[in-house]
């Protein structure tokens, strides 16, 4: 059987790009964005402070993390590898929301659909998820910053590990009120709001709910996000353009950020573009 000689030529290239041209090119980008960040940070922080035109800063923003797997694609890796690269980013991204003081930040982790993965994939993944909540719980900052950490989704779906990893994490930070970190994991949009309808139903059967009192207050109060503001900004990475199932009722007046840069790849420049995007825009609500 004679070999695709452009098999063996694109395997090397990956190789000279995962361990040449990319690190050459973060060089460049991390100096590039030395500068431009204490510029573009600045001024994001005097939008803030003036209040851009009356607006006032979010309060809750949600991500889209995507574009794991085709970031190691990218640079020659397995694709699960993507995985454990963006669970670093995550960290930046949790520090750049305390650094502008945005006190709740919701991240799409996994879906009720990406249980149809490959069985190795998923198993990546929930190793990751397992290790990962244990990590922040035992981080020093997030206990110096107070931040409280909880998931969101049918957890019961989850590994038993995993729900013990996420028990030890929601403990340990549960009397923190200074910021709110919410990993949406096997969580599915539809399926939130099935489960309000659901808890409504039996409440109306029960007597206990009026059926003519039922507004949208009463089915927001049922949501795993109950509790807390809808998110005023929602980013999506990775150059996707969809909401893909995350937060269906919290988002109906949520603005919409799209960037082509994948999850992993996600600089602080493009985290501050897509505040300052929220903060240019004129927010009506229907008005």
């Amino acid at each position: 059987m004679v070999k695709d000689p452009t098999l063996g030529l694109l395997y090397w290239y990956r190789v000279f790009y995962r361990e040449i041209i990319y690190p050459i090119l973060r060089i460049i980008h991390g100096i590039y964005e030395t500068v431009y960040i204490s510029i573009y940070e600045d001024r994001t922080r005097e939008m803030f402070k003036e209040g851009y035109a009356g607006r006032t800063p979010p309060q809750h923003v949600a991500i889209i993390m995507d574009g794991n797997r085709r970031f190691a694609k990218k640079l020659g890796l397995k694709a699960t590898r993507g995985h454990l690269y963006g669970r670093n980013k995550v960290k930046d991204l949790a520090r750049w929301c305390r650094e502008l003081r945005i006190p709740i930040v919701t991240i799409y982790a996994f879906s009720t659909e990406n249980f149809r993965r490959s069985s190795d994939e998923v198993d990546v993944l929930m190793q990751q998820f397992k290790e990962a909540f244990r990590e922040f719980a035992d981080d020093p900052e997030i206990h110096k910053h107070r931040v409280k950490i909880r998931a969101i989704g049918n957890v019961p779906l989850l590994p038993k590990d995993v729900q013990e990893s996420i028990r030890y994490a929601e403990e340990r930070t549960r009397d923190y009120d200074d910021f709110i970190f919410n990993v949406a994991v096997a969580y599915g949009g539809r399926e939130e709001i099935i489960e309000s309808v659901k808890r409504i139903a039996r409440e109306v059967k029960n007597g206990t709910l009026d059926v003519d009192s039922i507004d949208a207050e009463t089915i927001s109060k049922r949501l795993y996000t109950y509790d807390l503001p809808d998110p005023d900004l929602i980013i999506r990475t990775s150059g996707e353009e969809r909401i893909s199932n995350f937060l269906l009722w919290q988002n109906a007046y949520s603005e919409l950020y799209f960037t082509d840069t994948y999850f992993p790849e996600l600089t602080k420049a493009d985290f501050l573009k897509g505040i300052r995007n929220l903060l240019k825009r004129q927010r009506r609500f229907g008005t």
